[in-house]
């Protein structure tokens, strides 16, 4: 038979070990929670934590009342200027179909005034008009007023 090993237990430190002190390891605290209805819902619960947890703190109330005012002010922020991109997107459309409207009206004048051009020179000839053949110069070098020009009419003034 074989003998099973002996194991001596003791309470007394091992060697080196004397000194140390053993702290006993601190219960945690424990809280009496008044007012628990089985009837409340999830909501009011939630809202009574959330007071129990803002008054444990050092000026909670404000703390909480500023990050709740912070949040609101930036959500409103957003929205309006989401809401003002989206009006200036809108405005920004109409304005460039306005302008591809007038650029296509002018497009079309240009096209008429081009044709009307176009087509001058033969309703000249169809009213008789006949079109300049060579150049024509006139010099004024020798110009003599005519005698006729310098003189008073007599008829005219009596």
């Amino acid at each position: 038979m074989a003998t099973s090993a002996r194991m001596v237990r003791s309470n007394a430190a091992p060697a080196g070990r004397e000194n140390d002190s053993r702290e006993t390891p601190r219960r945690p605290e424990l809280t009496v929670i008044k007012g628990r209805r089985a009837t409340g819902s999830a909501v009011s619960e939630g809202f009574e934590r959330l007071l129990t947890w803002t008054r444990a703190r050092s000026m909670p109330l404000l703390q909480v009342i500023v990050a709740v005012a912070f949040l609101a002010v930036c959500l409103l922020g957003s929205l309006a200027l989401r809401t003002q991109m989206a009006q200036n997107s809108f405005e920004q459309t109409r304005v460039q179909d306005n302008i591809s409207t007038l650029t296509q009206d002018v497009q079309d004048d240009q096209a008429k005034l081009d044709a009307l051009q176009a087509s001058l020179p033969q309703k000249a000839q169809d009213m008789g008009m006949v079109p300049q053949q060579g150049s024509i110069s006139i010099d004024l070098s020798g110009y003599q007023p005519s005698q006729q020009a310098n003189q008073p009419s007599k008829g005219a003034g009596q």
